[in-house]
């Protein structure tokens, strides 16, 4: 049995999905899948968790194509624990929400994205986040725009630049 303490020291991306053998989770799973050479340079221990049993996903695995060679570890919150301890369960069905919750070397949360329904996720746009995340955590004082990408234009906030944030950015 996993528990997230043990993870204490490594970026964390935990990331719910409603449910095995469903239609938008095995998408989301396999764009995960697909970037995990990158999420593994950044330092990343992504986990996947439903509220499934370790069966059902070992059988999803199995059969669903898009599923095939997934290399992250997959989490069976079949007691719903998890997913009510980051409030991210329906009661009503016992099935987690579609979740994304970056967290840091030190078990802070420092990045949420909930979504609604069957909206499927982007893993580019949440390695973006982290390395933004990562990026601020080594320049303390630095504040990354939207949009930003390694190398972009960052800025510092101060009363000086309060009302010409524009300024700073143009090239």
């Amino acid at each position: 049995m996993m528990d997230l303490a043990d993870l204490k020291g490594k970026w964390v991306v935990l990331f719910f999905y409603p449910a095995d053998f469903t239609f938008v989770c095995p998408t989301e799973l396999k764009d995960m899948a697909d970037n995990f050479d990158e999420f593994k340079n950044m330092g990343v221990e992504v986990l996947a968790a439903s509220t499934d049993t370790v069966y059902s996903h070992k059988a999803w695995v199995q059969h669903e194509l898009l599923m095939k060679n997934f290399p992250f570890k997959m989490l069976a919150d079949h007691n719903l624990g998890t997913a009510d301890a980051y409030n991210i369960l329906d009661e009503e069905t016992g099935i987690a929400g579609r979740g994304t919750f970056i967290i840091d070397p030190e078990g802070t949360c420092r990045g949420i994205e909930v979504t609604s329904g069957p909206l499927g996720r982007n893993s580019e746009e949440l390695l973006r986040k982290i390395e933004a995340l990562q990026f601020m955590g080594a320049n303390p004082g630095v504040a990354c725009p939207a949009r930003w990408k390694s190398g972009s234009k960052t800025l510092t906030p101060s009363i000086k630049i309060s009302g010409q944030v524009g300024e700073q950015l143009q090239d």
